[in-house]
């Protein structure tokens, strides 16, 4: 109960910093230092001993080479045209469904999400394409906002993932294997959503009005043809990773050299274009880095303090069933995710939940999809979801008003989590399929 007792109080001091506005790898900083000194009176220099080799090892490794590539890939796309041809190509695709023009925000968001691997990116990415063109056209505003906000989190679902990248190092788990583990459940999302707009519309008329005429197969060739440089390089880039030919992090270089390619092919490779995404890219990367270290000595503060292993023995002491433990790790991510964004959740939550996972036998790699499904919830929860804000600055559109958009989504992504704890085998089949059970 004593470390039980400290998780809570770590747990308080990092909600209090963060509150106070303290920035998330220092609040995780201060607490393992406050910790470490006031609870089993460790003096700075010998914390000091400790911190400069976790300092290398938690942000040297290999597989974190990946995140600033993935990064990089989807901030040069922000800036060339081809996320503008995901509408032009889906349009006719899309308008023999009911809903229309509202799946290209679901679509569009799930071929951006397959190379961008940011929620962040993939939201403003599509809304900036669809979000004025469907106003024109007088869809639902409710569901245009609430079809980006849930669809935009598909980008830490669907691979490639930062979220993903970071589970994998923390875990020790194959990132190869994860990444497969994401599509299936990535596209069973994406299916319960666009099932949402198609009922949605058939009940209610005003939701997607009607189109003019329909497009003809010259229409479905150009479609097919926009959509071209991005399935391409879908393919090139989760193709090598899952037939074994390169790692995630060589895959994910191969993946901006093609898209550079391509931005200087079409002429939109301008000198400003090129730097300005490698700042951005840069800073986003760095960003994670330093919550990576941060995250470690809060790891390592933890097993100091044998918080893990006594937490572990105190909930396995409840004998709850495998069914209630999800239940109450859920619970527990939707209350962090009220607070936090994914990468700070990952690493913070994982040396507690982790071992608890593994003494309940739950496969790792599943473990990995169920975390990353809660961390999109935390996406479009207030009062910090960062899909809401994104919408709230490119429509103006209240974050009140946003995050009610988007509360139908977050029930869709909790069917989602139901599902997936009891056909377990969506997320497991296909990387068992690909790299042996």
């Amino acid at each position: 109960m004593e470390s039980l007792f400290v998780a809570l109080v770590v747990l308080l001091l990092i909600m209090t910093f963060l509150g106070l506005g303290v920035w998330v790898f220092a609040a995780l900083l201060l607490v393992s230092t406050t910790g470490l000194v006031l609870l089993i009176d460790m003096d700075l220099f010998r914390i000091g001993t400790i911190m400069g080799p976790l300092v290398i090892r938690s942000a040297t490794g290999w597989e974190l080479s990946a995140i600033p590539m993935f990064v990089w890939m989807g901030e040069i796309m922000l800036r060339t045209d081809i996320s503008d041809r995901l509408f032009r190509g889906l349009a006719p695709l899309t308008y023999y469904l009911p809903g229309r023009l509202l799946h290209t925000n679901i679509l569009g968001s799930a071929l951006f999400a397959a190379v961008s691997g940011s929620s962040a990116a993939t939201t403003a990415t599509v809304g900036k394409i669809t979000i004025a063109e469907l106003g024109r056209r007088k869809y639902s505003h409710a569901l245009s906002l609430g079809t980006l906000a849930g669809a935009g989190s598909l980008g830490l679902l669907i691979p490639p993932s930062v979220v993903m990248i970071v589970y994998g190092v923390l875990a020790e788990v194959s990132i190869s294997r994860l990444f497969a583990a994401g599509v299936l459940p990535g596209l069973m999302l994406a299916g319960i959503y666009s099932t949402y707009v198609m009922v949605m519309s058939l009940l209610r008329s005003d939701v997607a009005p009607a189109e003019g005429d329909a497009p003809g197969p010259r229409d479905f060739l150009m479609g097919l043809w926009d959509l071209l440089p991005i399935g391409v390089l879908i393919f090139i880039v989760l193709g090598a990773i899952y037939s074994g030919i390169a790692t995630p992090s060589e895959a994910a270089a191969v993946g901006v050299v093609f898209t550079i390619l391509i931005s200087a092919l079409t002429g939109q490779l301008t000198r400003e274009a090129f730097f300005s995404s490698l700042r951005a890219a840069v800073h986003t990367s760095c960003m994670i880095a330093v919550i990576l270290i941060a995250a470690a000595f809060l790891s390592t503060a933890m097993g100091f303090l044998h918080v893990p292993q006594d937490v572990a023995k105190a909930i396995a002491a409840m004998n709850l069933s495998p069914g209630a433990l999800i239940f109450v790790l859920a619970i527990f991510y939707v209350l962090l995710g009220m607070f936090l964004e994914g990468v700070s959740i990952t690493v913070m939550s994982l040396p507690i939940t982790l071992p608890l996972i593994l003494a309940a036998n739950f496969d790792p790699i599943w473990f990995g999809i169920f975390l990353v499904i809660m961390v999109e919830m935390a996406q479009i929860t207030p009062p910090i979801g960062f899909n809401l804000f994104i919408l709230q600055s490119l429509t103006g559109t209240a974050v009140t008003r946003v995050a009610l958009a988007a509360a139908p989504f977050f029930l869709m992504m909790c069917l989602a989590v139901v599902m997936l704890t009891l056909f377990p085998e969506i997320a497991l089949w296909l990387p068992n399929k690909l790299f042996g059970a």
